[in-house]
């Protein structure tokens, strides 16, 4: 059987780093500030940036949410992001996606201070991050992937690895990421309409899901020994659940467990790791502006 890549352990251990690293920071005089914009009242969007201020907070950091009506205007919602990008004390700005429809969300992303993109999603942290500039911020679920990766010390220097999905969030910047000297890794990229998808996914020695359906990768489809990274979110109806539903990810990991050398589970495994690599690039943020203010 595989052994689960604890990714609650993994960001446990990555936030009591974290905390030593603030406390440093606060002695300097700069207390790393996060400031989350939440527009409309979508349940589930709520939660995650209720737990993101929360982990803000347990480290030392100062999180802050706004909360915009469903009904903001976008000239009121960029003012919003103004008024952040010039405030000394926000030094991570995030806008929670999704957006409703009349907001267009590529501009509302292009609209935050690239120095305060924490998601890593403006294009100019995209592009330092394609061409390796230590000043990018990576997006937060890729930064998260490399780091279990490190820290499980699965090699990546010549070894294939295969993603399955295409998004700009997740899988593009991974590949680049991979790719990079360092990790040295040789990446093919596939999606769900990928003909005979088997024959890639079965040639990986390391495995990253990324697409959001159900069993799309069963045991037939993995080699013995391979590493697989779920990064799948699917709900699943569950009536003996107190919410009525489970999460699982994309691969079947009863099956798959059987002949992975390691495999993340869902949820415990990706999930955790986002919110963790979203405080390492806020503190990241206030180190690079405490910084440019010495100098």
């Amino acid at each position: 059987m595989a052994r689960n890549i604890d990714g609650t352990e993994i960001s446990r251990v990555m936030r009591a780093e974290m905390a030593q690293q603030v406390a440093e920071l606060q002695a300097q005089g700069v207390t790393p500030g996060l400031s989350v914009v939440l527009v409309g009242n979508n349940p589930a969007s709520q939660a995650y940036v209720a737990s993101k201020t929360r982990a803000c907070e347990a480290l030392g950091m100062r999180g802050q949410t706004l909360n915009l009506p469903e009904d903001v205007s976008r000239e009121e919602l960029f003012a919003v992001i103004d008024r952040l990008n010039q405030d000394p004390a926000v030094h991570g700005i995030l806008v929670q996606l999704p957006l409703p429809a009349h907001l267009p969300y590529k501009a509302v992303l292009e609209h935050i201070a690239p120095d305060k993109d924490v998601d890593g999603f403006h294009p100019r942290n995209a592009g330092l991050a394609f061409v390796g500039d230590p000043r990018a911020f990576i997006p937060c679920t890729p930064a998260g992937i490399l780091e279990m990766l490190r820290r499980e010390n699965v090699p990546t220097r010549g070894r294939h690895v295969v993603i399955v999905g295409r998004s700009l969030i997740v899988s593009k910047p991974l590949a680049s990421l991979l790719m990079a000297p360092g990790p040295d890794a040789t990446v093919t990229i596939t999606h769900r309409h990928t003909p005979d998808l088997a024959s890639f996914t079965r040639q990986a020695d390391i495995l990253i899901v990324a697409v959001g359906k159900q069993n799309l990768i069963t045991r037939d489809m993995v080699k013995p020994g391979v590493v697989v990274i779920d990064v799948g979110q699917n709900r699943v109806e569950d009536p003996g659940s107190a919410r009525g539903f489970r999460m699982v990810g994309d691969v079947d990991f009863d099956g798959v467990s059987q002949v992975a050398e390691a495999i993340t589970p869902v949820p415990g495994g990706v999930g955790p790791m986002t919110i963790t690599m979203l405080l390492a690039n806020t503190l990241q943020a206030a180190r690079q502006s405490a910084q440019a203010r010495r100098t």
